[in-house]
């Protein structure tokens, strides 16, 4: 394992007096909560759990509390987390879990993007076109859509493993579709734990960031109604789920064509959105209420 690298926005900004540590033990067990059930079913005991939030302690206290031009200490991190000072020397260094992005993923995202937004693969509303195996030079085609991605893989692989996967249908007309699935990974557990750790993780980091600044610095915000019929709750969630594979298809094509003409860099970006619909006991639902806010 490598050491994980603060995030440098946490450096680069004000921030404002943290809350107090009593009034985080609420919002964090409800944080926790899911987080806690699926460990559980997982086989994820609470002394394997303590065993990596006390490396994460360490780690985090060792790369982003550091004072200034000070060297950090054994003694600080034990201050700073309560563990102790041997325990401490014996983690630092060890670093801290790095999810990193898997080959195939990474190479059928950017495979995908590019279906949904270059121009010739997809409509004017960004919705991907059929695209035959093969064409001429210059004309779009499945083969030339891999081709302009990588090199490394041949198109009919790309294809064996998506049509397996059903990230692709053939129709009638020999073209290949792509599916729904292909927005949400599916049976692929490298591919749906990668997102697990990196969506839950940005979404996290911008809540703390705008916790601790003096204003919020990211978009976090929900629309929320709750004493809703199982209907009308489950109705609004298909409706939603249109209103953001529009806005993320959206958010696609602009980021696919500014890439065109940027420099590059280090720095990445991501935008995301989430549905949830829960059925409360009816002793806990409230009335009727709703309105757009940060959770």
């Amino acid at each position: 394992m490598s050491n994980a690298p603060s995030d440098p926005a946490s450096r680069s900004e004000p921030v404002s007096a943290p809350p107090a540590a009593d009034k985080l033990h609420g919002p964090l067990a409800r944080v926790l909560r899911p987080l806690v059930r699926l460990m559980i079913r997982s086989g994820i005991t609470f002394p394997a759990l303590a065993d990596l939030l006390r490396e994460l302690y360490v780690n985090v206290a060792e790369h982003e509390f550091a004072l200034p031009g000070k060297e950090q200490t054994d003694s600080r991190v034990s201050l700073l987390t309560g563990i102790h000072r041997k325990e401490v020397h014996r983690l630092r260094g060890a670093g801290a879990p790095v999810n990193t992005v898997p080959t195939t993923l990474s190479r059928t995202s950017r495979i995908i993007a590019r279906w949904l937004a270059e121009p010739g693969y997809c409509d004017a509303l960004g919705h991907p076109l059929p695209l035959p195996r093969q064409a001429g030079e210059g004309e779009p085609s499945f083969e030339a859509l891999v081709g302009a991605v990588t090199r490394d893989v041949r198109p009919r692989a790309v294809l064996d493993e998506w049509l397996d996967s059903g990230l692709v249908v053939i129709d009638g007309e020999d073209r290949l579709n792509l599916t729904e699935m292909a927005f949400v990974p599916r049976g692929d557990d490298a591919a749906r734990l990668h997102y697990f750790g990196r969506n839950l993780h940005d979404h996290a980091a911008a809540a703390v960031a705008n916790v601790l600044g003096p204003q919020p610095r990211f978009l976090e915000r929900a629309v929320h109604y709750d004493g809703l019929s199982p209907q009308l709750a489950r109705a609004l969630a298909a409706s939603s789920r249109t209103l953001a594979i529009d806005a993320l298809t959206a958010a696609n094509r602009e980021a696919h064509a500014a890439c065109r003409t940027d420099a590059g860099g280090s720095s990445r970006w991501n935008f995301g959105v989430y549905i949830y619909v829960e059925d409360e006991p009816q002793a806990a639902a409230s009335d009727a209420d709703g309105q757009e806010g940060a959770p």
